[in-house]
């Protein structure tokens, strides 16, 4: 965990200064405007990394963050931000839409329009940030879904997902396992944001195929220890049958035999790697992550990292002492 910013830390001369600072760099905002207290500005700033995505809390007395026309205009974004508003009740104005924010919604930050989200009082957002990249849709349909995410079949799974992902983020970004749900976040968000660009609320196939794709992945993920995961099991799992589940995954250009392997070789490598892990013999972990075969795995693992299991540990014990 990296604490961006804590105020009880700050000299209180100096907290208004530091808290808008802070305030701007996070959010993409150009001016913060701070709600007058008597006891002054508080406020912590957090912020988590996981893989590639990372997420950010705030939670501060009250304060309004504005983005003007003109930053918007020259604005070419790296990321993508979903936040979840947590206490008290947000205020958000983009162009001719205001809407009234309230614990547990979510809103899709776009940098490239002038907006304004403001609380008064304690409140608190947790945000995702996932590289545009990795978002797999182009910009304007993230920009058509910013406007309807409560639209989304998947808003509430995914509001609640993130709140979670923030309350434990401490041990889950530090566990080798942090990629792996960082990936798996990522997949969620964009369901979601196909979700709400659905027409009339009932989603196309594309919407179908990016949400079932998105369970496939979390299925998978929630599942790679089990040596019976399989193709069969996935189907059954989520109620589809095995043809409808490949047709999916072929569309996509999806293997999932190779999904499998290569998330189960990730995690079996960030384990052999850890100092927890000293003491499990290469067998055991291999066992662990579905593998039936240790020599199976060593095979797996030399192709795909180019060398074996013993002497990848081998050259993490000598990094790490």
């Amino acid at each position: 965990m990296a604490v961006v910013l804590d105020t009880s830390h700050v000299a209180a001369e100096d907290r208004l200064d530091v808290f808008r600072a802070a305030m701007k760099e996070t959010s993409g905002s150009t001016r913060v405007d701070v709600e007058p207290s008597p006891e002054g500005v508080s406020g912590r700033l957090d912020l988590w990394s996981f893989g590639a995505s990372r997420i950010f809390t705030a939670r501060s007395t009250g304060v309004k963050l504005v983005r003007d026309s003109k930053a918007a205009r020259g604005a070419t974004p790296e990321a993508v931000a979903i936040a979840v508003h947590g206490l008290g009740t947000g205020h958000h104005e983009m162009g001719v839409d205001q809407r009234v924010v309230r614990t547990g919604e979510v809103m899709v930050v776009d940098v490239t329009r002038p907006f304004s989200f403001a609380w008064s009082g304690l409140g608190s957002s947790t945000s995702l940030q996932i590289p545009i990249a990795d978002v797999g849709m182009p910009m304007d349909a993230v920009q058509r879904a910013a406007g309807r995410v409560r639209n989304s079949p998947l808003h509430g799974l995914v509001s609640r997902h993130l709140l979670e992902l923030a309350r434990d983020a401490d041990a889950l970004s530090s566990s080798p396992m942090a990629p792996v749900l960082g990936e798996a976040t990522t997949q969620l968000v964009r369901a979601l944001l196909a979700g709400a660009v659905a027409d009339d609320g009932a989603p196309s196939q594309g919407v179908v195929e990016h949400t079932l794709l998105a369970q496939v992945h979390a299925y998978v993920r929630q599942n790679l220890r089990d040596p019976a995961l399989s193709a069969d099991a996935v189907a059954s799992a989520l109620a589809v049958s095995r043809r409808q589940l490949f047709r999916v995954c072929s569309r996509a250009d999806f293997s999932l035999e190779q999904y499998v392997i290569g998330k189960r070789l990730e995690c079996a490598k960030a384990e052999l790697g850890s100092r927890a892990a000293r003491s499990r013999s290469i067998t055991a972990v291999a066992l662990s992550w579905g593998f039936k075969d240790p020599s199976h795995f060593s095979r797996r693992f030399r192709a795909a990292y180019g060398l074996l299991p013993r002497d990848w540990r081998r050259l993490a014990e000598e990094e790490h002492g």
